[in-house]
């Protein structure tokens, strides 16, 4: 075999992989002997095939096989010979072959930079923190009775309100056609809920109970019963009773509801779990400011194709955004300036990668199994019913395991690299701390 290194530039690396016709060749009759020894055809005793039947039968496929170890492992060889370590699968090219003769081939790769992590004893970062006050604390208790409350009759003589609950028959037609499912009888209708068709709703805030109304509304263009779709719709509505919800009243009952002791038990709960959601706001917080001191204290070329696979992921998801009329402010922007924005955010993604990795694998940081599992079992809580199929399929899917692997390990390697930063305390207000919360919590190296 001959390994030649043909070109060099930056990352990048060419080679020239020669496999002799000799070589080929032995490791074929090698197979062909094997299977001649091992086969068992009609007519023939074991191991006593000719050699000429098995080749006949056997050796286009033999011959692939050996063909495609001879690049796998020769590939391999002449990045270990060298002390390569590669970013991505190298992209292999076979330039010459014919039956009997060498095997040439181009082997063109991309290679992980050297990294040099900085010293990291002197960042200096600020966390905001903010204190959960009792006016939050009750306002999720207020909120907690609200999600508890009854339906009550509206006994006073007033209209009906949005939040109120209307109790109606209906009928719709289309163009004087009743449909299929256009019609019910006492249904419980809130109103401001946006469960009905746009339009219908706010046509009944005003009636009272007993009241018959005439409810005009056009259908969507996108609705998903193919006869409505932008169709104007006459509903013919009885309106039959009021009723209000009633939230539950704030006391030890309402807390033992949800399994708590007492009232003081169930707030010191809320205070503790909204506690827990300042805290990640502000490690979220924290963690953005490290990524944005890293990325400005470290400079180093970057393999091109993992910046082009980060760049596609990001590009996808904003053409998704785009054609949601979610993109925000990038809706306005040209494709070409979209393009030189997302690609530097790959860019810097994936320097921040790179480095964090570089820093876990200097200082052995790894991710357990149990973390991995917990992780896993979390995955599978957000699917109720479906548990063993998440967990089926994390099994036989490695990339998506390493999903899930990979931000624990960068946020073992941030809590590393904080416990050596000089990160200082800052008591902000709540809005404060909660402002641009999805950028925040959107941040990360490994996105």
């Amino acid at each position: 075999m001959n390994i030649t290194e043909t070109s060099t530039d930056g990352l990048k690396r060419e080679f020239q992989v020669v496999i002799s016709a000799k070589d080929i060749e032995e490791k074929v009759n090698g197979k062909l002997e094997e299977l001649r020894r091992t086969v068992q055809l009609p007519g023939f005793r074991p191991g006593k095939v000719p050699v000429t039947v098995i080749k006949q039968r056997y050796f286009g496929g033999v011959l692939s096989e050996v063909l495609e170890d001879a690049i796998s492992d020769s590939s391999r060889q002449a990045l270990s010979e060298r002390g390569l370590r590669v970013a991505l699968q190298p992209k292999i090219e076979v330039e010459k072959y014919e039956d009997g003769g060498d095997l040439t081939y181009k082997m063109a790769v991309e290679l992980l930079p050297d990294v040099e992590p900085g010293d990291f004893t002197g960042l200096e970062l600020e966390k905001p923190v903010a204190e959960v006050s009792e006016e939050a604390v009750t306002e999720a208790v207020t909120r907690l009775a609200s999600a508890h409350s009854t339906q009550a009759p509206v006994t006073e003589d007033r209209a009906a309100e949005t939040g109120d609950i209307a109790v109606i028959d209906f009928a719709g037609t289309v163009d004087g056609e009743a449909l299929e499912g256009m019609d019910g009888k006492d249904y419980p209708l809130e109103l401001g809920a946006g469960r009905f068709v746009p339009g219908f709703e706010e046509q009944l805030v005003g009636v009272k109970a007993g009241e018959h109304r005439t409810v005009n509304v056009t259908f969507p263009e996108d609705y998903p019963h193919e006869r409505l779709k932008g169709a104007a719709t006459v509903f013919e509505v009885d309106v039959k009773e009021l009723r209000k919800n009633v939230p539950a009243e704030v006391n030890d009952e309402l807390a033992k509801e949800f399994g708590m002791e007492s009232l003081e038990k169930m707030r010191e709960a809320i205070r503790d779990r909204i506690k827990g959601e300042y805290d990640g706001l502000s490690r979220l917080r924290v963690k953005r400011q490290l990524l944005d001191k890293l990325a400005e204290a470290h400079s180093f070329e970057v393999p091109a194709g993992m910046v082009d696979i980060e760049f596609e992921g990001i590009w996808a998801r904003l053409q998704e955004e785009l054609k949601n009329g979610t993109a925000g402010e990038d809706a306005d922007k040209s494709e070409d300036d979209l393009k030189a924005e997302y690609r530097s955010i790959a860019e810097r993604r994936v320097r921040l990668g790179l480095l964090l990795s570089e820093v876990g694998r200097r200082n052995n940081i790894q991710v357990t199994q149990d973390e991995v599992n917990r992780a896993l079992i979390n995955e599978a809580r957000r699917f109720p019913g479906q548990e063993r199929q998440v967990f089926e399929f994390f099994k036989q899917n490695q990339q998506a395991l390493e999903n899930l692997r990979a931000p624990i390990f960068e946020d073992k390697v941030v809590d590393h690299i904080l416990d050596q930063a000089k990160v200082t305390e800052k008591t902000v207000s709540v809005e404060e701390l909660t402002k641009d919360e999805d950028e925040a919590g959107n941040e990360s190296a490994a996105a």
